[in-house]
């Protein structure tokens, strides 16, 4: 072989020789080492093997025929290795008929070299296993910055799965009570979210005998925005703390009286609206129920139609819409009444169900929601009509899409003081 100028080292700078013959073995170190390479060399596969165990090599040279462990046998145990750095593996043979090169590749050699080598043209294959080897290694360096990365996000989204489920339990008290009584009459809630935490809030509260508020919110958007501002409205509308909900007032220093509807979503929307930075906005139903006299005053604020079911079967939307709180200033607000007689009974409910996709497509609209409350046991009452109600909306749904929404009703069964 002629003398040749040092190689450029890139990738390649371990090599391993390995030959039965010590003047062949002579000629390819010489030029190797004359390139700035470090040789290695080895006079059979077995002494091969031993060294590759413990230092890998970054090119393999090695012949094929070579008594004991042939070359082909060498290059499938070196394969056998666990080795996290590739290895490029040429093989030396006088064999040049295709089922034996097809051998040697299903050995795992990666080039072979014809004997005799020429120096021009092991260089031009070692540049070639360079540029493999170069490319592998900045892969693997990429992967492992991208397996850091995903084991990152991992730990962060188990850190935030952690947080998302602890904020659950902090808005689930926001609702401290699903059923309640208030003498014969009964309110039940209903809160399925569609994640973690969602932007529905179901309550109810009442500040004395024969006196009592309910409400359903859906806030606008998903997620911990929405259920954010849940957890803030829960402030406003506290059955716990009396002196902080606005829809009470204090009488006389001595007792608290319900507000009027329309008065209670006038103040939330000045509420909503005076505070900049908040782009989200909610709709209402909020209604308050003399247990004596069954006079019901609702306010509806871009909510669904609340539902009413009469004691002889028959069913109506009552309502007129309204515009959500929190979208435009100084909104006045249209409250309604309706005569509620004993046996009598109101749902709220949020979009969740009616805009439910069904498996064909369509949406459930307010007419098949009244199909479902049709279908549930007239018997039942309070939070088993609800769970019976979001069952058979589960057996509709799609499939493919599931609850896209977060699901909430508040159910009113009016029995009298």
């Amino acid at each position: 072989m002629e003398a040749q100028t040092e190689m450029e080292l890139g990738a390649i700078r371990r090599v391993l020789v390995v030959d039965d013959s010590r003047l062949q073995r002579r000629i390819l170190s010489s030029s190797l080492k004359k390139w700035g390479f470090e040789v290695i060399e080895a006079d059979s596969g077995e002494e091969a093997m031993e060294i590759c165990a413990s230092a890998m090599p970054d090119l393999v040279l090695s012949d094929w025929v070579m008594p004991g462990m042939s070359g082909v046998e060498f290059c499938e145990a070196f394969r056998q290795l666990n080795s996290d750095r590739y290895c490029y593996f040429i093989l030396l043979t006088s064999k040049s008929e295709k089922n034996e090169v097809a051998q040697g590749l299903d050995a795992g050699a990666d080039d072979f070299l014809i004997k005799p080598v020429s120096s021009d043209e092991l260089r031009a294959r070692i540049s070639a296993g360079d540029r493999v080897i170069g490319m592998q290694r900045e892969l693997s360096a990429k992967n492992e910055v991208i397996e850091q990365a995903l084991d990152d996000l991992k730990r962060a989204h188990e850190a935030i799965d952690k947080d998302l489920i602890q904020a659950r339990k902090i808005q689930e008290s926001l609702v401290p009570d699903f059923s309640q009584d208030f003498g014969s009459s009964c309110i039940s809630l209903l809160l399925k979210p569609c994640g973690h935490i969602g932007g529905d809030l179901v309550g109810m509260f009442s500040p004395g005998p024969n006196r009592v508020g309910f409400y359903s919110i859906d806030v606008s958007g998903h997620g911990i925005t929405s259920a954010m501002m849940t957890a803030r409205l829960g402030g406003y509308l506290s059955s716990r703390y009396f002196d902080q909900n606005v829809a009470m007032e204090k009488r006389f220093n001595k007792f608290y009286a319900l507000r009027q509807p329309q008065d209670v979503a006038e103040t939330l929307n000045s509420r909503l609206i005076a505070d900049t930075g908040i782009e989200e906005y909610f709709t209402m139903v909020y209604a308050i129920m003399d247990l004596r006299s069954g006079m019901l005053r609702m306010v509806q604020a871009g909510h669904p139609h609340p539902l009413l079911l009469r004691r002889n079967g028959t069913a109506e939307f009552i309502g007129e819409g309204g515009v959500p709180i929190g979208l435009l200033p100084g909104i006045p607000y249209t409250q309604v009444e309706a005569q509620m007689e004993v046996g009598d009974r109101l749902l709220l409910y949020s979009d969740g169900f009616t805009e439910c996709r069904l498996a064909n497509g369509e949406m459930l609209e307010p007419e098949g929601l009244l199909a479902l409350v049709n279908e549930c046991n007239p018997e039942q009452g309070g939070q088993e009509f609800l769970d019976d109600l979001f069952w058979r909306l589960t057996q509709v749904m799609s499939p493919e899409h599931g609850l896209e929404d977060d699901v909430s009703a508040t159910f009113f069964e009016f029995n009298g003081p």
